[in-house]
């Protein structure tokens, strides 16, 4: 382990094969396609996180979408999410551009990392218990690489539930469980954890989630690493 580098840890995800249902189903939705990317090559394996390996903010969100990040090959790229994901983090100068579609159209993040509890496209949006502790052990790894990382966004209940389970993996265990909500937040060990709405449709097109609750919750973060 000693060893172990993101680079190394990268090539280890995206040859997982441990979970026999979500290879069916990635692979499956990389040949079938959805019809307006029908002409796309779809990646159709296990996404590793991207971003600024110096960073001291960590996104952390639940898992790549079918015909988003498991077609695009980086996981929030190419969907709704996405969208308004990017365009936050850049208001929030966390990114160089406001859009970003695929892998190598220009996007840059600066002291932010973006990764997933979860590596590959689960049937429904909803991986089991087993395929989710199959994959934290990827986040466990990757956690202590991004050495600089003070603050972790979980965005959406799962990712919080993800990032505490990961923590208590590490040796750092609250006295009680801290519960999840927008805004809410939690120091475990030498991170704090700020919960935030999944940027979903689900969310965003019912007002659940705004670009001002989105953009508070971004600029808390700053606030957070600016006090080092």
């Amino acid at each position: 382990m000693d060893s172990l580098s993101l680079p190394v840890l990268n090539q280890t995800i995206i040859g997982c094969r441990k979970c026999p249902r979500l290879v069916k189903w990635r692979e499956r939705v990389a040949r079938e396609k959805r019809f307006s990317f029908k002409d796309e090559t779809y990646w159709g394996k296990p996404l590793t996180g991207f971003g600024d390996p110096r960073a001291r903010v960590l996104l952390l969100g639940l898992a790549p979408a079918a015909h988003g990040g498991n077609r695009t090959g980086r996981v929030f790229t190419g969907d709704r999410s996405g969208d308004w994901l990017f365009a936050a983090l850049y208001r929030a100068g966390f990114a160089n551009q406001p859009t970003s579609i695929r892998p190598g159209d220009g996007l840059k993040l600066k002291d932010c990392y973006i990764t997933a509890c979860v590596r590959c496209a689960p049937p429904a949006n909803k991986p089991t218990i087993r395929e989710r502790d199959n994959c934290l052990q990827f986040l466990e790894q990757e956690l202590p690489l991004l050495s600089r990382v003070q603050v972790v966004i979980c965005l959406g209940g799962f990712a919080w539930d993800g990032a505490l389970r990961t923590l208590r993996r590490l040796g750092h265990k609250p006295e009680r469980k801290p519960p999840f909500g927008h805004g809410h937040e939690a120091e475990i060990g030498p991170y704090a954890l700020l919960g935030c709405y999944h940027p979903s449709q689900q969310n965003t097109f019912t007002g659940r989630l705004t670009e001002a609750m989105l953009d508070a919750v971004l600029r808390r973060s700053r606030q957070m690493v600016s006090r080092e």
